[in-house]
């Protein structure tokens, strides 16, 4: 399983960007996907995730109302919508793919085994 993300870059507070996730593999339909963030010296956290049918998803508190999550299984894509963007915001975004079909959506980094190479988000006053 390959992961690509792209779509980050340089915003002003309050804009809005979108990243996406190209997934190779056998079956992205069937994988829970998630983002994640990293900014530096702090540790990674999730950000959001869904549901390998799109009819769950997560999202942490510091980013409901802001961000939306979606996925695309015709295109193999997640999707992370990211509006009135915050200078804390600022991070390396990653996806990533849990393919173990758990009966309970992942929400935690350590539970997903397939990780993209992340995409620099940076929000600037």
């Amino acid at each position: 399983v390959q992961l690509q993300a792209s779509g980050g870059g340089l915003v002003q507070a309050g804009g809005s960007l979108r990243l996406s996730c190209s997934v190779s593999g056998r079956a992205f339909s069937s994988y829970d996907m998630g983002w994640f963030r990293q900014a530096t010296g702090k540790e990674r956290e999730t950000v959001a995730t869904i549901r390998w049918s799109g009819s769950s998803r997560y999202y942490a508190d510091f980013v409901k109302g802001r961000f939306t999550i979606s996925r695309d299984n015709a295109k193999s894509t997640v999707y992370l919508q990211m509006n009135s963007l915050k200078l804390e915001d600022t991070a390396v975004y990653y996806c990533a793919a849990d393919a173990d079909g758990r009966l309970i959506m992942p929400t935690r980094a350590f539970e997903y085994a397939y990780w993209g190479q992340g995409t620099q988000v940076t929000v600037s006053s």
